[in-house]
């Protein structure tokens, strides 16, 4: 890997002093985000996340800095339906410097049931180190992290600094990022750059930096499993035909070896080298309940970053208070299915969609609805801005970042890889294993997003003075 030198000792120190002046108001700011409700799944009001694509606006043009500020859509896909809002601001590269472009995104995930959260979602509050509310982290702590570090290289050297800069704050990645393809073809020219950092990731633990360098992919789609025309009486008829929901259970088995591994032919993994992490640290960082044993084989973090995963992460069927004794004809279920890094998202849902019309139970009737993909990531660790930024992570958090896979997927950085080739990808973060991004009681680590901004603050002023050095 392509090596460089630590960052200046007085401009090191010049940007931590910065980000420490500057670190209450920004973190006023991320509660401010906090508090607008900006979920962008449609059964949720959109005017919310159009407040939040102004407020971010509002943020972005009180930087100075961008020659161009604007709240942007595009179709989804090869419909007429716009996407949600999302926040384009440019700067133009002086002087032969390299330009970065820096991705986060405003909207978030449904709260889901207030009883479950110790302080109410949309309302951010501190306890200890941390700040709870839904989006505290993923990723209005994302957005907060790119104002925050252009303010510091701001305060440092100047507005004048010759660094290009693109910022481009989605407004729908929680709900699949539908238009988000369509929008980088629309503004190509404007979010061209040399390095993307995509802010929307994790750190090792609260104190080492970690930078991604391998993502699972996903296919999502809507399983509905059928077995009659009308529901029918269970006393009449149980024991004689198969209702939906008996025949969904025993598909949805189908899916699983007895170690709780992927059974799906065609759904490939791989043994990686991963650091260390042993079954006590999964238990604690998952809340596994005692007596209940992991699933799997291999080590666990291949297990979770290069293996394929399945997940029923939600089901339509009658609710026990309002059940009545009846087969059912018909139960659809939501399924989400990790892709293993090296694995064309196309092979693996043709392997999973193979898969459940072969085994469909009794004949049951399968179909197969609302389908998302998005393909895996593998970071190429040689280029000079992942040694730009692992020494940027080094300097800021004073230890050395471990590189890690994630077992969640950002489905658009395929598009990003599509639509410029050519531009090194750094996929970073705010988040730590506390974190609980998309549950109940999400929460932001203070001192990471202390770090997490000087590392981004450190890493413009070096690609700054990189364009310096190559002028």
């Amino acid at each position: 890997m392509t090596s460089v030198a630590p960052t200046r000792p007085e401009l090191l120190a010049a940007l931590a002093s910065a980000v420490q002046a500057g670190l209450p108001s920004a973190l006023a700011e991320l509660g401010a985000l906090v508090r607008i409700p900006s979920v962008s799944w449609g059964a949720f009001d959109p005017q919310r996340v159009q407040d939040s694509a102004d407020a971010v606006k509002n943020l972005v043009e009180g930087l100075g800095v961008f020659e161009s500020v604007q709240i942007s859509r595009a179709t989804q896909g090869d419909s007429d339906a716009l996407g949600q809002p999302a926040v384009l601001a440019n700067r133009a590269a002086r002087g032969g410097a390299p330009t970065i472009l820096l991705y986060a995104h405003h909207d978030v995930q449904p709260p889901g049931d207030d009883a479950d959260w110790d302080s109410p979602p949309f309302e951010p509050t501190v306890r200890g180190d941390r700040l709870y509310g839904r989006g505290s982290a993923d990723d209005k702590a994302g957005v907060m992290a790119h104002i925050a570090s252009i303010r510091a290289l701001v305060e440092t050297v100047g507005p004048d600094f010759n660094l290009g800069l693109a910022l481009f704050i989605e407004g729908e990645e929680e709900f699949g990022s539908r238009s988000f393809k369509n929008f980088l073809s629309q503004h190509q020219a404007e979010l061209s750059a040399d390095v993307i950092v995509v802010a929307d990731s994790d750190n090792w633990d609260i104190d080492t930096p970690a930078l991604t360098v391998g993502l699972r992919g996903n296919v999502t789609f809507r399983l509905t499993v059928s077995t009659l025309a009308h529901a029918s009486h269970s006393g009449m008829f149980g024991g004689a035909v198969p209702d939906a929901m008996m025949a969904t259970v025993l598909l949805l088995a189908s899916l699983y070896n007895d170690d709780g591994s992927v059974a799906v032919a065609g759904l490939t993994g791989r043994d990686t080298d991963t650091p260390d992490y042993d079954e006590a640290k999964l238990r604690h960082e998952t809340g596994l309940l005692d007596g209940v044993s992991p699933i799997g084989s291999g080590a666990i973090l291949d297990r979770i970053w290069s293996k394929p995963a399945i997940t029923i992460t939600g089901i339509d069927a009658p609710t026990v208070d309002n059940a009545s004794n009846t087969l059912s004809p018909s139960t659809s279920v939501r399924i989400s299915v990790r892709i293993a890094p090296g694995q064309p998202a196309a092979e693996a849902y043709a392997a999973i969609d193979a898969h459940l019309r072969a085994h469909a139970p009794f004949g049951a009737h399968v179909e197969i609805t609302d389908v998302d993909a998005g393909n895996p990531f593998l970071v190429d660790t040689g280029g000079w801005a992942v040694a730009e930024a692992k020494q940027s992570m080094a300097d800021a958090w004073g230890v050395a970042p471990v590189e890690t896979g994630v077992g969640g997927s950002i489905p658009f950085i395929s598009d990003l890889v599509d639509v410029f080739p050519d531009a090194q990808i750094l996929v970073t973060g705010v988040e730590d294993p506390g974190t609980k991004a998309h549950s109940p009681n999400e929460s932001l680590h203070l001192g990471v997003f202390h770090r997490a901004v000087l590392t981004e603050a450190v890493l413009l002023a070096r690609l700054d003075e990189r364009g310096k050095k190559n002028g």
